[in-house]
């Protein structure tokens, strides 16, 4: 028994991080944002409305490897009028979308960077830098570069703070982007202000919540988008659910159970072979005795 402890602390020690602290390859996820927008009409003055953000990422599974896993993404920012519960189409007859997009990468099964080759990507994908869906498993106090989706670029996601939400503590990162060129609609050059907060889950580089107020601006400073949105409560609580069991897991996987094993199995193993040296000594055959022959015995 005090071997087998060891044999598995080992294993848990050497194999199961490995193992187990990568991207998975099956993922299906659809995550939802809510906020509000101002954004003009008709007459050019802003009005404020309430939107939803939806982002819609999955896993290519027959593309994805042992270390690199591709990515689908599609996003759509729409206004929350009337039942809405996906992105909507261009021609929604309420015209509700905003904007949508979409989005195809692949990024390093560990450390979460992006990878940048044709064998995983389809020819026209734009390619990117730095980490664009997650953080890498064991993420540190410190400078990540993330991903910015307007600007086509990385930025950097700075670590702020240390904050619990829904019982799991996380790292929480800042990324500021101050009046940038950018192309702030189709065809149309502008400036971009943008600052997000990361919620990151320190072990597995989860994010549990994602806090964001953009600016969008034409070349004459007209407004033409002021967005301000974040994960919807139950979002938050279902991230924080499923991140925080997997933190726990691999925290029982790769610390618990080496330590478990090495504390009892050790002991264990060390009192097994004193019984069994013991026991060897205590059964050992006494030597013959010398009987006296007889004389003239034969």
């Amino acid at each position: 028994m005090g071997g087998f402890l060891v044999v598995l602390a080992i294993l848990a020690q050497a194999y199961a991080p490995g193992a187990l602290e990568k991207t998975p390859i099956d993922v299906n996820t659809t995550t939802e944002l809510e906020g509000t927008a101002q954004l003009p009409d008709a007459s050019g003055d802003l009005q404020e409305t309430p939107v939803k953000a939806y982002s819609i990422t999955h896993t290519d599974s027959e593309k994805s490897d042992d270390n690199v896993a591709v990515f689908q993404n599609f996003a759509c920012l729409v206004k929350d009028e009337g039942d809405v519960t996906t992105c909507v189409s261009a021609d929604d007859p309420q015209d509700r979308l905003i904007n949508a997009s979409e989005d195809n990468f692949a990024a390093d099964r560990v450390d979460a960077l992006a990878v940048n080759d044709p064998k995983y990507l389809p020819a026209d994908a734009v390619p990117h830098e730095g980490l664009v869906n997650k953080w890498p498993f064991h993420s540190k106090k410190t400078t990540y570069p993330y991903w910015d989706t307007v600007l086509q670029t990385t930025v950097d996601a700075k670590y702020d703070r240390t904050e619990t939400l829904d019982g799991v503590e996380c790292y929480v990162y800042v990324a500021t982007v101050s009046d940038a060129p950018a192309e702030v609609s189709d065809g149309i050059q502008g400036t971009y202000t943008d600052e997000k907060e990361f919620f990151i889950e320190p072990l597995t580089g989860g994010i549990v919540d994602q806090r964001e107020h953009q600016q969008r601006f034409t070349d004459n400073g007209d407004v033409l988008l002021d967005l301000t949105l974040a994960f919807t409560k139950d979002q938050v609580q279902t991230f924080a659910d499923d991140i925080g069991g997997q933190a726990d897991q691999l925290n029982t996987l790769t610390k618990t159970v080496p330590v478990v094993g090495y504390a009892v199995g050790i002991p264990m193993l060390l009192i097994g072979l004193a019984l069994l040296f013991l026991g060897r000594n205590g059964s050992a055959p006494s030597a013959p005795s010398r009987q006296p022959v007889a004389a003239g015995s034969k």
